[in-house]
């Protein structure tokens, strides 16, 4: 529990506020849960509505009321495992539509930019104005696809599949601002990570092994026969698939780093074909920005996790991928990722085993896993019980708060995401966020919380105009205590929150106690 004192407010509002505040690191009361001994769990749990929601999705809302309601829970959850597509409000689909990196081809950006960068350096030191340029469309890319994600999360009905691509995402964690993967971020989550992300693990691990800002954030493209760069082969074992403890040894990534000379990329602006062999012209590869460059590979047979992999060129990447997919060590190293984020920070052996079997037993077929993980007893039990990270609380207070308003300058809510520490892409190591309550409850969190809060309640945040336009109107702040899935929480909320909202003097103050509440904290 933090210590009242220690947060710094700039405000105060009452004690029962400051009480409310400090509760926030422990999880409200539960409603008790008739479970079954076995057979369909999630079926039987008759489970709370807006906590089934906090969990599946970003945050329980009217919208999200509706769907369940119309179908049920069960058939609701096989809907969003199904789900392949977002299925946006007109407006933000036009939002959507109308930038950059939904119009033009990645190929295509990233060689108009690097084109733009190499003219940039001929100027170098004579006039700095092509540098200062590129820089801003650089950062301009990647707001793009910051802003792309935010408002998918935000809005998509279809949101266990926006959850599973910031998981994907963060799993397969790229850092936008080394080299140019600005300009490539956005391709990367929509070509390798979000077709996949309820799909199978192999297609998945395949399409990021393959994209060009994977092999340049992890140093792929410098991998070479007599040359070798390990980078991205001990990552791919490590945080990729096996996980640390996945059983592999350091001549394994030795090995695995073989394979992969000549996996690479070409960004230049207009590359041309190399002059090869005949016989090594047919190995050579060069789809979009990715090629591979049979000079650069080394032809020797390799030895991985015991298996000999013969040296012929590129299908040694997909026999890798095949193998590695299909390892138990990876099994449970995934399975337990998934259950760290959907179920608690130190889920039990027995639903980490079961899930394992039905990921191999299911090939690696990611929604097959899922649900196995949702037929739980231990995952109904840990509803509302996992502490929000800086997106899941930032989402969900704006799905909750403007429900139905189409948000049009995401900029507001992106730095909100700087504030507190977990920027879109912005990880500089491969390891990705931390899912851990530890990393994100201290004082100084839960005080800029508190100060996102009281922007959300008042309708002071900026988002409903464009940047550039006068803020001297302002926007109609919510009524949240009149919001119907609100309505039905409130029998839950803990004494101490009721107390509180009790107390509201008016409808910011009451926005503002509910946002910043415990029950707002948890998902």
């Amino acid at each position: 529990m933090l210590p009242v004192h220690r947060l710094r407010f700039q405000h105060c509002l009452s004690v029962s506020l400051f009480c409310l505040l400090a509760a926030c690191s422990t999880p409200p009361k539960q409603e008790t849960v008739s479970l079954p001994p076995a057979g369909k769990v999630f079926a039987q749990s008759n489970v709370r509505t807006d906590l089934l929601l906090n969990r599946l999705s970003f945050g329980a809302n009217y919208s999200s009321y509706q769907q369940v309601l119309a179908v049920g829970p069960d058939r609701y959850l096989d809907q969003q495992l199904r789900a392949r597509h977002s299925i946006l409000p007109g407006p933000i689909q036009a939002q959507i539509d109308s930038m950059s990196i939904s119009k033009i081809p990645a190929e295509a950006l990233v060689r108009q930019m690097e084109a733009q960068r190499v003219e940039s350096e001929r100027q170098k030191g004579t006039d700095d104005t092509l540098r200062k340029a590129y820089q801003q469309e650089m950062n301009r890319l990647a707001r793009e696809a910051a802003s792309r994600s935010l408002l998918r999360a935000v809005y998509s009905t279809n949101q266990l599949q926006e959850q599973m691509t910031w998981f994907w995402m963060n799993h397969f964690s790229i850092f936008s601002g080394k080299h140019n993967i600005r300009a490539m971020i956005g391709d990367f989550e929509e070509s390798a990570i979000r077709p996949h992300a309820l799909g199978n693990f192999r297609d998945l691990l395949r399409a990021t092994v393959y994209h060009p800002a994977m092999l340049r954030y992890l140093d792929n493209e410098y991998n070479a026969v007599n040359k070798i760069n390990e980078n991205y082969a001990r990552e791919l074992l490590e945080l990729h698939t096996l996980g640390v403890n996945g059983g592999y040894t350091q001549k394994d990534v030795q090995e695995l780093a073989r394979v992969l000379t000549g996996v690479g990329v070409n960004m230049q602006a207009h590359p041309e074909v190399p002059k090869l062999r005949p016989e090594a012209a047919k190995l050579f590869v060069r789809k979009g920005l990715f090629e591979f460059h049979p000079q650069r590979h080394d032809f020797g047979d390799k030895v991985i996790l015991g298996h000999t992999i013969r040296g012929r060129g590129l299908s040694e990447t997909d026999e890798v991928i095949d193998m590695l997919s299909r390892h138990p060590a990876t099994a449970r190293f995934v399975s337990t990722k998934l259950a760290q984020f959907f179920v608690s920070a130190q889920p039990g052996e027995a639903l980490i085993s079961t899930m394992s079997s039905a990921f191999l037993r299911s090939d690696g077929d990611i929604p097959y896993t899922l649900r196995t993980m949702f037929d739980s007893d231990e995952f109904i039990r840990s509803l509302g019980k996992q502490f929000k990270d800086p997106l899941h609380y930032v989402v969900s207070a704006l799905r909750l708060t403007y429900d139905g308003s189409n948000i049009v300058n995401t900029a507001p809510a992106l730095n909100w995401l700087n504030m507190l520490g977990q920027p879109y892409f912005g990880r500089q190591t491969p390891d990705g966020y931390s899912l851990a309550e530890s990393a994100w409850s201290s004082a100084g969190q839960m005080s800029t919380r508190f100060d996102l809060a009281r922007i959300l309640a008042n309708g002071n945040a900026n988002l409903f105009r464009a940047e550039g336009q006068s803020s001297a109107e302002k926007f109609q702040a919510p009524t949240l205590s009149n919001a119907s899935c609100i309505k039905n929480m409130m029998p839950f909320l803990s004494n101490e929150t009721q107390q509180a909202l009790a107390q509201a003097k008016n409808t910011t103050e009451w926005n503002l106690l509910f946002l910043a509440s415990p029950e707002m904290m948890h998902r």
